[in-house]
């Protein structure tokens, strides 16, 4: 009886847990949009980093963010994107529930060449079949910015051909938290839509 009334309990006051993975190459910000998201949704977060104020991320950086209506949590990895790390990414995807990829918008040569092409390895990879993809273009509060047309036009063909189930590019400032709520939203959204393909974890 005892083992049953605790399944129910924590059948009644579990919620569900999706784990979204926030890759990129080295300086896209993805540290520092981890660090802007835990400022908005976690009360006793402390400030973000000033602009220069983050270290590059050597292994990951894991924070729990709750979400309402309904309650769900969201499990952000920051993992790093040095081209020497890159290839830890994978063992990473079989637990994905969304993937989002940031990109440093100044950075333009990167963007024609190494971006491109690495995007392409994480959408093409057996494991991230029917996975969310979520582009960010990142720093879209300098001036030096690609516009996200441009970036959209190079991008949108990668996700979509190689069969993302849901994908988007947003524009954003990490920095500034321009767009990141909109963000951290589309990610609610669609992981939710896709729990029958890749079912939650509940805690």
């Amino acid at each position: 009886m005892y083992h049953l009334a605790k399944g129910l309990y924590f059948h009644v006051t579990s919620k569900e847990e999706y784990s979204v993975l926030l890759l990129g190459l080295d300086n896209a910000g993805k540290t520092t949009l981890l660090e802007k998201v835990k400022s908005i949704y976690l009360p006793n977060a402390p400030p973000p980093p000033k602009e220069g104020g983050t270290i590059p991320t050597v292994g990951q950086n894991v924070s729990i963010i709750p979400l309402t209506s309904p309650t769900i949590y969201l499990k952000l990895w920051d993992i790093g994107g040095q081209s020497t790390l890159r290839s830890l990414w994978k063992s990473y995807y079989s637990s994905a529930h969304a993937i989002v990829f940031v990109i440093d918008s100044t950075d333009v040569p990167r963007i024609e060449n190494e971006v491109i092409e690495v995007l392409k390895e994480v959408v093409e990879h057996e494991e991230t079949e029917g996975v969310p993809v979520l582009v960010l273009a990142n720093k879209q509060d300098r001036e030096e910015s690609l516009e996200i047309a441009q970036l959209k036009e190079a991008v949108n063909p990668i996700v979509v051909k190689l069969g993302a189930r849901d994908s988007r590019v947003l524009p954003v400032s990490a920095l500034e938290g321009t767009g990141v709520k909109e963000a951290v939203e589309w990610l609610k959204t669609r992981v939710m839509w896709n729990k029958e393909s890749r079912p939650p974890t509940m805690r």
